[in-house]
């Protein structure tokens, strides 16, 4: 008689325990924590809902006592930016004029700014300074 690997012999008096892991339990359990979560988000959802009606309705006409007439107002002087926007506009004007143009830094040091495109396009002929490499010993 050749009996098979796969095969397992027949004895009754083997079972497995049954009473160690309760699968119906798990499983309520999991179904309730699962209820408990949806009541808690209705409920969080609804409390926001009334405390968002409630905060619309307590500042519905309500107005801030100091800034009633302050809308277009002046600062005291001295003012230093009459027009705050015009200033940014110059100064970012100012700033992509150097980035563009050639300019003398120091003309006794022969110091030079150049337009940012020929730096890079300089920067990938030349390529960027390194230091040069320890020469390597061989093992033996």
């Amino acid at each position: 008689m050749v009996e098979h690997a796969h095969q397992q012999p027949d004895r009754l008096d083997v079972n497995h325990e049954e009473s160690d892991v309760n699968i119906r339990a798990i499983f309520q359990f999991g179904a309730g924590l699962m209820a408990l979560t949806v009541v808690v988000y209705v409920v969080v959802w609804l409390l926001f809902g009334y405390l968002a009606r409630r905060e619309d309705k307590a500042s519905a006409g309500r107005m801030y006592p100091l800034a009633v007439g302050q809308e277009n107002q002046m600062p005291p002087e001295p003012r230093l930016q009459s027009n705050p926007r015009q200033d940014l506009k110059d100064l970012r004007a100012a700033e992509d004029e150097m980035l563009r143009n050639y300019q003398w830094i120091d003309r006794n040091a022969g110091i030079v700014r150049i337009p940012i495109d020929e730096a890079m396009r300089l920067t990938l002929q030349r390529g960027l300074p390194s230091r040069e490499s320890a020469p390597q010993e061989t093992a033996k």
